[in-house]
């Protein structure tokens, strides 16, 4: 009897043992899934469109990467979020694998060939507006779809057509359009019916309303052949075809051998240091990275944690460096195929002390007095983000674009995409302001076969040698103020991630001399203060749709989807 009873609580310490061991390996963020902060271990995707991310967890659980489940959401999303997820687009990828490895891969769009440095400008040499935004001209050759057969190929697992497989079945299917695409589509039913008078499946006669589904047969057989043929699939072939014909019905440049010779490149990351996070970028013609490691380093001296989140001392020099930063960005950034872009001197830590040097606390700088910095020879904001992490640790940040809304308003008629107006992001003519009032210079002037210059800001941070955060948003000339606050709000004011993606944001971008602010992001006693100094603070409306992701010191994985708009998070 003694001896069972011996037995019987050995066995009950044992199981003891059991549950507090399952309960720390829960805590230390074991295989389990979910927590109750809703907080995921295996893995997360967050986008701008619920069913997107879905489709990218659904990749992720069956045993794709995050570059799988990448390429899943990426043509998802040029069904589901027509507005800027996109095939006739482009865009940029930053990677770090598991193991620290880190990779970025350019598939911006280019200047077709026949594209010329006036071709936007009347007689008179001024630029002719709507030229470059709307129509067949304003579009560049696209690069979404070549990048993503490009990043497959490197690190794909899964076969290409089952990464397509579920956005053929959503654009044949359909799927039900949310109260806010419903506003979007009838509010943009002109601009459609003019400048595609041979129809498209976004418009109908009678007004489009919140759960309509929206079915676009041209597209899915579009997807079908990327899906069977990969690169050649899109870029020659009956989508070609179709592409060149839409050229030729409304005056566009793009030829069969500009698509023909598109190619997406890989790029070495820009990195940086800030307060003892790694920051991985994107380098030209991005303007982003450059200018995010610019505005941390050039903040990084002051004690911002300890002034406070949005108080008047921590928005001065927020807002000093950004007036800096953008400066530099109209003189020296362009695409490094034709332009030698300063790239290692604008991010070192001597020259943007000295660029900080003239800061006057007592007195707002004045963009006419601050220019770019003396280097040594050597977005309607619509894009879209999304990030992800895998099981294993990959993470993959993704920015992607048609530039405006809905691109240059033209769907390809018989391939069912949009086509992009890019070429508005050259500098039309320098020192002219393009749609989202950035002023750029000589090293992004029209060219062909050129990249235009982007403010598209895909990042990822690690902390000793671990994963910590992959974070992007869209907003034209936003992007990159909206990346720098969503990181100091977790770095410097210990923020979580769906914390720091709500919060208020301003931005200021050199020219037009002024700080854009969401409505009560500054309080009031903040706003008299710099006002006082001199600074001249316009309300406006949302800046920035940030989706990001934190990796929590227990191993999990936290979303930070925007309220800002239909985003989501999804984990598992």
């Amino acid at each position: 009897m003694q001896k069972t009873t011996s037995q019987n609580l050995s066995l009950i310490k044992i199981g003891s043992y059991l549950l507090i061991i399952s309960l720390l390996f829960s805590c230390a963020g074991g295989h389990l899934g979910k927590n109750n902060s809703g907080e995921y271990y295996n893995g997360m995707v967050v986008s701008a469109n619920e069913i997107a991310s879905e489709v990218g967890v659904d990749i992720l659980k069956k045993g794709g990467n995050a570059v799988d489940a990448a390429v899943a959401v990426q043509f998802a999303l040029a069904v589901v979020y027509p507005n800027a997820g996109n095939i006739g687009g482009g865009g940029f990828m930053v990677y770090r694998s598991a193991k620290g490895e880190i990779n970025s891969l350019d598939f911006r769009e280019k200047a077709a060939a026949n594209a010329g440095r006036d071709m936007y400008l009347d007689a008179a040499g001024n630029p002719i507006v709507d030229k470059s935004l709307y129509g067949q001209l304003a579009a560049g050759v696209p690069g979404s779809v070549a990048g993503m057969v490009e990043a497959h190929l490197k690190y794909g697992r899964l076969k290409w057509e089952d990464l397509i497989a579920p956005a053929v079945h959503l654009a044949e299917e359909g799927f039900k359009l949310s109260a806010r695409q419903a506003k979007e589509l009838n509010g943009l039913k002109g601009r459609f019916k003019k400048l595609n008078p041979l129809g498209t499946a976004l418009l109908k006669e009678t007004p489009w309303a919140e759960g309509d589904v929206l079915v676009q047969s041209e597209l899915a057989t579009t997807l079908k052949l990327i899906a069977s043929q990969g690169r050649n699939g899109f870029y020659e072939g009956a989508v070609a075809d179709s592409i060149v014909a839409e050229m030729h019905r409304g005056g566009g440049i793009i030829s069969k051998q500009d698509l023909a010779n598109y190619k997406a490149v890989w790029r070495k990351p820009v990195t940086g240091n800030y307060r003892g996070y790694e920051v991985i970028t994107m380098p030209p013609p991005s303007s982003g990275g450059i200018a995010l490691i610019q505005l941390l380093k050039s903040v990084e001296p002051y004690p911002l944690s300890k002034w406070g989140f949005n108080t008047d001392s921590t928005v001065q020099v927020m807002i000093e460096a950004e007036r800096r930063v953008y400066a530099d960005r109209a003189a020296h950034l362009g695409d490094p195929d034709f332009y030698p872009v300063p790239q290692k001197k604008l991010i070192e830590d001597a020259y943007l002390k000295q660029r900080m040097s003239s800061f006057n606390w007592n007195k707002a700088s004045t963009s006419a007095e601050i220019s770019a910095g003396e280097i040594p020879p050597a977005e309607h904001p619509e894009t879209t983000h999304f990030s992800i992490v895998d099981k294993a640790g990959n993470a993959v940040s993704i920015t992607t674009t048609l530039n405006g809304s809905y691109g240059a308003g033209v769907v390809v008629k018989g391939a069912g995409f949009l086509l992009n107006n890019e070429m508005d992001d050259f500098s039309v003519k320098p020192g002219a302001p393009n749609m989202y009032g950035l002023v750029g210079g000589e090293a992004n002037s029209i060219a062909p076969n050129k990249r235009m210059l982007s403010s598209m800001t895909p990042a990822i941070l690690a902390k000793d040698g671990q994963l910590y955060m992959v974070v992007g948003t869209p907003g034209g000339s936003t992007i990159i103020t909206s990346v720098f606050q969503t990181i100091l709000n977790v770095v410097d004011f210990n923020q979580s991630m769906q914390a720091a993606v709500n919060a208020k944001k301003f931005h200021h971008q050199w020219l037009p001399d002024q700080v854009d602010v969401e409505e009560k992001a500054l309080d009031s006693i903040t706003t008299i203060r710099l006002k006082a100094k001199g600074y001249k603070i316009v309300t406006r409306g949302a800046i920035g749709r940030v989706d990001a992701i934190l990796k929590t010191k227990w191993g999990y994985y936290q979303g930070g989807a925007d309220p800002r708009g239909d985003d989501k998070a999804v984990g598992w």
